[in-house]
């Protein structure tokens, strides 16, 4: 293309504004979530308990396993914490530290189903006091909000703040599941194993 130094005025084709996501497009994780936490919530209310649903050899009882297991998710979401301060910049950290956060929350999500299947399986919904109440609700919670997080994850073009607040969602509830859960069981019946 040649420029003629005489004209007037050269006419540039204006580029395309960047088109901005619509906030509508987030209502999918949204649905997902809330689809994922009822149809939890709601097999644990209509299926009947059996009562146990696994147990390990060398644990005393269902309780200490789950506890035991919960515990140890719990101690990976609090790496999964740290590592997230460190991918975010608002701690030092080394250059793997996104790895770090990766599979630490892989490993804690699978030491958390044997957990919840229990729950779902041996115990159902349960409401009978507010601490059991606000367990099953923020089981059901933790795994929908768990399910926006991964679809989240593979979305380009989100702003900055919503993975943080949705990891947020995610690290809390299971923080609050684990106190109404495992500390109550080790503060009730002991630390066994």
């Amino acid at each position: 293309m040649t420029v003629d130094p005489n004209a007037a005025t050269q006419s540039w084709p204006s580029p395309e504004p960047e088109r901005r996501p619509s906030p509508a497009r987030y209502l999918i994780p949204a649905l997902v979530a809330a689809a994922v936490a009822v149809a939890l919530g709601a097999y644990g209310k209509v299926h009947d308990p059996a009562g146990t649903a696994f147990n390990l050899a060398g644990f005393s009882s269902t309780g200490a396993v789950k506890s035991w297991l919960a515990t140890a998710a719990f101690l990976f979401a609090l790496v999964q914490l740290v590592s997230a301060l460190m991918v975010y910049g608002k701690l030092p950290g080394p250059s793997w530290s996104s790895t770090l956060h990766r599979w630490s929350g892989r490993v804690a999500f699978l030491l958390a189903v044997p957990v919840a299947v229990h729950c779902l399986y041996a115990l159902g919904f349960q409401s009978y006091e507010s601490r059991v109440l606000w367990h099953s609700l923020l089981g059901c919670f933790f795994f929908g909000v768990f399910s926006a997080k991964m679809l989240l994850l593979r979305w380009e073009r989100l702003p900055g703040w919503l993975l943080p607040i949705v990891g947020g969602l995610v690290f809390t509830a299971l923080t609050i599941l684990w106190l109404t859960s495992a500390l109550w069981f080790f503060r009730t019946f002991g630390v066994t194993t």
